[in-house]
């Protein structure tokens, strides 16, 4: 009886990683043909039957990609596109989490009158819309005269953002407020608390914010598409955009090399961080 049960969750267990073997395998077959593509000859990106893989692969489309040069498109600055994405990731990781972390503690461990409606606000604006706010922070920037420079994609990025508020506030609901008690017996301050003792504590929390916001503004195109308009200030999903578009998309093999080079970070950023997002993940409790 009990090899009998012993021998069906076995073959539970092996049709249950069969079957998530084989989705993988289907969802690994467009990563597939991007790197496959990105290395082939012209003719061979559009040959029928398609060519699963390159006879003579060309390792160095990545470079004509990057350093791309025409008499009729003139230099694409695939360079300038990586360094303002790459500002622009570390501009908004570092005022994402400072900003949500000290909006979720304020919720999360401190009382004050009006807190739990003021709470409730802000998750109200969850149900906001962007394209509803789109115009109107367009108007706004405009204004300013922001629009054709990086910063109103970086600046919103301090003053918090009620998804990531909320992930942070159940978390850090769940640290016991013992450790908040002794730490202001022994005479530490709110910000010393929330330095020395919060902040420590919360690092996976904190890691999945980072982890998403930096995944967010890496692949982010509408944000780009609506206030850049110089080609130098552009990022990388714009620039590939734009490198199409101005091309005709004829040279599929640099495009997808090019779209190759800016998914890579993105996977091989999952794959060295995947136990950090699912240790937050967990963590993180649903404590009212």
């Amino acid at each position: 009886m009990a090899q009998s049960h012993v021998r069906k969750r076995a073959a539970k267990v092996a049709a249950t990683h069969l079957t998530m073997i084989l989705l993988s395998i289907v969802f690994l077959i467009p990563l597939f043909w991007l790197v496959t593509t990105a290395i082939k000859p012209l003719p061979e990106t559009v040959a029928q039957p398609p060519v699963w893989w390159p006879k003579h692969p060309q390792w160095d489309n990545f470079t004509k990609a990057f350093v791309y040069d025409s008499d009729r498109l003139g230099y694409i600055p695939f360079l300038y596109y990586t360094r303002n994405t790459l500002l622009l990731c570390w501009l908004n990781v570092m005022g994402t989490v400072l900003s949500n972390a000290l909006a979720a503690y304020a919720f999360a461990r401190l009382k004050w009158r009006g807190r739990e409606i003021f709470f409730l606000v802000t998750l109200a604006t969850m149900m906001v819309p962007f394209p509803v706010l789109m115009v109107p922070l367009y108007g706004i920037f405009r204004e300013i005269g922001w629009v054709g420079t990086l910063r109103p994609l970086w600046v919103p990025a301090f003053f918090g953002s009620a998804f990531n508020i909320f992930l942070l506030r159940q978390f850090f609901r769940t640290i016991p407020f013992e450790l908040s008690e002794a730490a202001t017996i022994d005479g530490a301050g709110e910000w010393q608390i929330f330095a020395s003792l919060i902040v420590p504590l919360a690092k996976p929390a904190l890691g999945v914010v980072a982890l998403f916001t930096f995944l967010g503004t890496w692949t982010d195109f509408l944000g780009p598409l609506i206030y850049l308009i110089q080609q130098k200030t552009f990022t990388l999903s714009l620039g590939l955009q734009f490198y199409q578009s101005q091309n005709g998309g004829s040279e599929w093999n640099l495009l997808m090399a090019a779209t190759t080079i800016v998914v890579l970070p993105v996977v091989v950023l999952f794959f060295f961080t995947q136990r950090l997002l699912i240790q937050g993940i967990t963590l993180t409790g649903l404590k009212g």
